[in-house]
């Protein structure tokens, strides 16, 4: 009788652990996986995330590198790692919407390895020019891309920038030289010495060559406009409704992670992005907060993936 009890009781305690664990979450460090390289963009947005979450979780967070295959990478990293709130990942419009049309595959499924948790920020593009063009506007920029198809070449240091062109081509109906590049520094450089007229590239890499005056701001590509670039119009200005391409850091942790954990990271990051310090200094990393629920994130990249995967197939558009 006594060992069927203990048996028993042993049951009751075993089953207790996981909500225990729960709810003395976190009792341990935890890593959050940056699948870029260090001083990117989404890392020094996620260090500054990760050093504010630590405080308020009373416990350290470590930002670890994983960069490779477009962040694909890092973030098989994460989903396969245990579903424990331990192991998180900071996910990008690239993880999450759009290396699964991009590559013929990815070791890990962006909607049924990942528990979504809060969405962190959105950036947008900037369409920019040479300051010898006579371009005041994207309209005027579009009016002679119209009158001489194919004759007016735009620089693209990214996918997402070659995103831009193409829902630009579309919703437009022009046609531009397409002069890819592989990062920022050499887009800048040759749209600077005039190599090419004008180009696409992140806000936050373009704005202090445009408040120095070294290059034209023409339109930015959220819906609206963005507290990044004061005073340029969206390109939804110009009558394209509905125009938006942002990019987006959200947090996101294995699937199966239990949702009191998700939970409690969501209203921690919702406190820490209420906070006018904090959203002062996101800003000044390139980010716009963003915030919301575990919902908000899954719909905003369901939406995105929706979006973005006919406009990449129709394009034939692959990951160089």
């Amino acid at each position: 009788m006594k060992s069927v009890l203990g048996f028993f009781l042993s049951l009751a305690l075993f089953a207790g652990l996981p909500a225990q664990a729960q709810q003395d979450y976190p009792h341990k460090p935890i890593r959050i996986v940056v699948p870029y390289q260090a001083g990117q963009g989404t890392d020094v947005a996620t260090r500054f995330l990760a050093e504010q979450l630590g405080r308020a979780l009373g416990q350290a967070i470590v930002v670890d590198n994983k960069a490779g295959a477009g962040g694909s990478i890092g973030a098989a990293d994460v989903a396969r790692a245990a579903p424990d709130g331990y192991t998180l990942l900071m996910g990008t419009n690239g993880t999450h919407v759009l290396n699964q049309f991009l590559y013929p595959s990815i070791p890990f499924d962006p909607v049924k390895d990942f528990e979504p948790v809060a969405l962190v920020s959105t950036f947008p593009m900037v369409v920019v020019a040479n300051t010898s063009t006579s371009y005041k506007s994207l309209a005027d920029l579009l009016a002679e891309a119209k009158a001489k198809p194919g004759a007016v070449s735009v620089g693209l240091p990214s996918t997402t920038a070659r995103l831009v062109v193409e829902l630009l081509q579309k919703q437009s109906g022009t046609k531009f030289q397409e002069v890819p590049y592989k990062g920022s520094g050499t887009f800048t450089t040759d749209l600077m010495g005039g190599q090419v007229t004008v180009g696409v590239d992140t806000a936050s890499a373009a704005r202090p060559f445009i408040a120095s005056g070294k290059m034209k701001a023409l339109a930015v590509t959220s819906e609206g406009a963005s507290a990044l670039l004061p005073g340029v119009d969206p390109v939804s200005a110009t009558g394209m409704k509905g125009f938006q391409v942002v990019a987006y850091n959200g947090l996101y942790a294995p699937h199966g992670t239990p949702q009191a954990i998700v939970r409690k990271l969501n209203a921690e990051v919702a406190k820490i992005l209420a906070r006018p310090e904090a959203q002062k200094r996101l800003l000044e990393l390139g980010h716009e907060v963003a915030g919301g629920t575990p919902e908000d994130l899954a719909a905003f990249a369901r939406d995105e993936r929706k979006k973005w995967e006919p406009i990449i197939e129709a394009a034939g558009m692959r990951a160089q």
